[in-house]
Formats: structure tokens, sequence, C-alpha cells
């Protein structure tokens, strides 16, 4: 296996030509499917993200991003199999035979898994869901039905993804931070968390609920209201505020827009989220 900072290396290397147009799907060889190759078994063994915790913050990794980007920008469309269904796009599925000897498991038909994501240990994923190149999801974490994880999410340990839940993808700008749901967070079926928005730890979010930077948290633990981030250990819900909109002569009334509540997370409701993971 190579290490991080050869594939590192390469990847800036080929970005620079790929991007000055030196090269491109036509004209990459073996050469540069090779690099695009380890990198893509590197993303799914868990050996470069998209995005890293350091010093307290999550940053994202643009080289693993323009890694990503290569993949796309110099390949060709082509058909692959799964199952008994042609497709066509310029990545296969990833490979999902290492997941029996990790404790890992996908239920028929139709859980996605694309190349160069990573999922860990002892994870469920449940049908049908999908999961999107450049993803990362941590050991014991559930991804549920209807699920689908976009790219470049991070997701935490012993998570649990409810129903239906939508995490969002951002792949560009290569700066921009991804979604982030860190461990132990347990998000109700519904949810929707997009553009780049981080789940602290430990936190307990309510079905339904829209989580993403241009709607405010309203932090009654620390009494402050954020952009972007829900603090650890919350317990969050939507909420409709008064609206500006109001105002206007249009409106026969009040206007409301939503919003999100964050509170301390309760003895009971982390009781009722042990007893739900114990049915798993």
């Amino acid at each position: 296996m190579r290490r991080e900072s050869d594939i590192r290396s390469d990847v800036r290397e080929l970005w620079q030509r790929y991007d000055s147009g030196e090269v491109n799907a036509d004209s990459a060889g073996p050469n540069e499917h090779e690099i695009l190759e380890t990198f893509l078994d590197a993303l799914e063994a868990g050996e470069v993200r998209a995005a890293e915790k350091r010093d307290g913050s999550w940053e994202a990794n643009e080289w693993v991003k323009q890694g990503i980007l290569l993949n796309f920008g110099l390949r060709h469309i082509e058909g692959h199999e799964y199952g008994d269904v042609t497709y066509y796009d310029v990545l296969p599925l990833r490979e999902t035979d290492d997941f029996p000897d990790r404790g890992t498991r996908n239920t028929p038909d139709g859980t996605v898994v694309r190349r160069g994501a990573h999922v860990g240990s002892n994870c469920i994923l449940m049908s049908p869901s999908f999961v999107n190149i450049g993803v990362s999801i941590g050991d014991g974490t559930l991804v549920d039905s209807c699920d689908t994880v976009g790219s470049c999410a991070q997701i935490g340990e012993n998570v649990k993804l409810g129903a239906n839940a939508l995490i969002g993808g951002v792949l560009e700008p290569v700066e921009g931070t991804p979604v982030i749901v860190e461990d132990d967070v347990s998000l109700g079926a519904g949810c929707r968390v997009t553009s780049g928005f981080v789940v602290g730890e430990g936190s307990i979010v309510a079905e339904n609920t829209l989580l993403t930077p241009r709607i405010p948290v309203y932090d009654l633990v620390d009494e402050e209201i954020l952009y972007g981030h829900l603090p650890p250990n919350r317990r969050a819900f939507t909420r409709f505020v008064e609206s500006s909109l109001g105002d206007h002569d249009l409106f026969d009334g009040g206007a409301y827009k939503p919003a999100v509540v964050a509170l301390d997370v309760e003895d009971d409701t982390l009781a009722q989220v042990e007893r739900e993971e114990a049915l798993r």
C-alpha cells in the first residue's frame, strides 16, 4: 500500500496537468488510470478522507476532492453490470465482498455504494440506500432505508441515520467542507442535512428537521443564534419564528420562517435511543 504523501503528490501533479488541459479523458493512459485506482483504493480503505478535524474544526482536504473530480474528468462513460441491470457511468460500484469479514451488512435489493466510498466495520446499510463517492462512514453506523449520503459526506461512528434521511453532497468548490455528522448522532426519519452543515457529536435530531447554514439554530443552552452547525450533545427540532415578510401588504396576518431549536440532551431521550439501538 502506497503512503498517503505519495498518493497526494501524484494526485496534485495530475490535477495540474488536467487543469492546464495537458491531459483529458481521451489522452489519459495506464499511468494516469493507475493513479486514479490507487487513490480510490485509499479512499475505500479509509486511509485518505475528504475532510478531517484539525484543532477542533473540520477542514476539507482539497487534494482529495481534486482526486475525485479527476475520476470524472479523466474517464469515459462505460456500461457496467449490477445484478441484471446494465448502467452507464464513469465508475463502477464499490466491491462489497469485504463487508462480512468486518461485520458489515447490506440488505437486498438496492443498497448502492459507489466506488471510492469508505464503509466501516459493524455497519448496517438498509435497502434502498445510496452512498456516494468520497463518503466516509464510521464503525457501527446505521444507514436506514431510503437514505442518501452525498459525495464526500463524513459520517462518524455509531451514528443512526433514520429512514428517508438526506445527507447532502459537497464536491465543489474543492475547498468547501462537506456535510459532517459526528460520532454518536441520531438523525430522525426524514431529516435533511445540507451545504456543509456540521452536526455535533452526541446530538439527537427530531424527525423531518432541516439543517442547513441558511436556517438559524437557536441554541437555548448557550443562549446564542448559530449558523452552519449544531453544538455537541443537543436535542434539536424544528420550530417556526416570525418573519419580516409578515409586514407585507399581501399577507393577512403574520408570516413565519423555519428555525431549529437546540436543548440539552435529556436522560429520557437518551434512554429511548438506547432502546432503539438494542433492537438492532
